[in-house]
C-alpha cells in the first residue's frame, strides 16, 4: 500500500503532465529571456541562444529513458524565430554532440548559413562530425581546450551475423529484385564488389563533408583532405590546425559577444517549444528510475520539487 507521501507525489505527476500538455497544445514555442531594466550606462543586447545538443536526428527518437537528441526541424525552427526577431542581434549555437546523420546536419548547417546576423558556436565538450559540421557554418567558432573537436569522417558500418548463422547450420534465404537490393544485410557475407559499392557511396558522403568545411572555414580543399581522417582533435589542437578559431569556456564566448555587439551585457534569449505528453511522461519516467535506488517516497518528493522549480 502506498504511504501519503508517494500518493500525493503521484497526483502532483498526473497533474503537472495534464497542464503540460495543455499549454504545449496551446503554444509552439516561447520566448524566454531575463526581464530587467538596464542600469544607467549598461548597454545590454539580445542574443538568440540555440542548443544542439545529442544525436542529431532528422526525426524525434521517443525513448522512456534518454534525451530525443537534437532534431534537425526543431533547431531550423529556432533558427528562424532568431532571424525574424528584430531584437536579436546576435546567434549564439552551444553544441555539445557527437555528430548524427549526415541529411540532418547538412540541414542544420545550410539553415545556420541563411542567418543574417553574427553567428558564434562553443564547443563546450563535445562537436565532432555533424556536430562539427553545424559550428563550421558559425562565423566563429570558440572551444574548451580539451572538448572533442572535428573527426571528419563518415562510417556506414555494421553487425554481421553470417558466421553464427553458419556455425548453427541456420541459412539465410535470398529472395530479392535487383541485383544489389541485399546489400549491407547482416546475415549475409558481404562481396567484393558489394564492398567495393558501399565504399564508392560513403567516399562520395566523404568528399561532400569535405568540401563544406573547406568552404566553411575558407580553408584549401586538399587541406581539409589530409586532416580529415576521421580522428578527434583536442580544442588546443583544433586551434591550431584552423578548424576552430580560439580556445576559451563560456565566459570567454560571453565576453567575446560583448565585444563584437559593443555591448556591456548580454541577453540571451531562447525559443522553447514546450513538451508534449509522451515527451514530458518521459522526463518523468527516466528521473523516477534515477530516484528509485534512494526510495520511492523520497524521489518523488523531490522529483517533484525539481519540476516545480524548473
Amino acid at each position: 500500500m502506498l504511504n501519503q507521501n508517494v500518493k500525493v507525489g503521484l497526483i502532483v505527476i498526473i497533474i503537472l503532465l495534464i497542464v503540460s500538455f495543455l499549454v504545449a497544445m496551446m503554444l509552439t514555442s516561447t520566448r524566454l529571456e531575463g526581464i530587467s531594466l538596464p542600469a544607467a550606462g549598461v548597454v545590454k543586447k539580445d542574443v538568440a541562444l540555440i542548443k544542439i545538443e545529442g544525436a542529431i536526428t532528422t526525426e524525434k527518437e521517443f525513448s522512456l529513458f534518454a534525451p530525443a537528441g537534437a532534431v534537425s526541424d526543431d533547431i531550423i525552427n529556432q533558427i528562424e524565430y532568431a532571424i525574424e526577431d528584430k531584437n536579436v542581434e546576435a546567434v549564439y549555437f552551444q553544441i555539445n554532440s557527437p555528430g548524427g546523420t549526415v541529411v540532418a546536419s547538412e540541414e542544420i548547417a545550410n539553415a545556420i548559413k541563411e542567418i543574417d546576423k553574427p553567428t558564434v558556436a562553443f564547443i563546450r565538450e563535445i562537436g565532432a562530425s555533424g556536430g562539427y559540421w553545424a559550428a563550421s557554418a558559425t562565423d566563429y567558432i570558440i572551444a574548451d581546450p580539451l572538448s572533442i573537436t572535428g573527426s571528419i569522417g563518415v562510417t556506414g558500418s555494421y553487425l554481421s551475423f553470417s558466421d553464427f548463422l553458419a556455425r548453427y547450420n541456420i541459412t539465410y534465404e535470398e529472395l530479392k529484385g535487383g541485383e544489389y537490393k541485399e546489400v549491407g544485410s547482416p546475415y549475409k557475407k558481404l562481396k567484393d564488389d558489394e564492398k567495393a559499392l558501399l565504399q564508392q557511396r560513403i567516399d562520395i558522403i566523404h568528399q561532400t563533408f569535405i568540401r563544406e568545411i573547406a568552404e566553411n572555414r575558407n580553408l584549401p580543399y586538399e587541406y581539409v583532405k589530409n586532416i580529415s581522417t576521421g580522428m578527434f582533435y583536442l580544442g588546443v589542437q583544433a586551434k591550431d590546425i584552423g578548424l576552430i578559431d580560439n580556445i576559451g569556456n563560456k565566459d570567454d564566448v560571453e565576453d567575446y559577444l560583448k565585444t563584437l555587439l559593443n555591448a556591456t551585457e548580454v541577453n540571451y534569449v531562447e525559443y522553447i517549444k514546450p513538451p508534449g505528453f509522451l515527451e514530458a511522461l518521459a522526463g518523468v519516467i527516466s528521473k523516477g528510475f534515477f530516484y528509485m535506488g534512494r526510495g520511492i517516497a523520497s524521489g518523488l518528493v523531490e522529483l517533484e520539487k525539481t519540476k516545480i522549480l524548473a
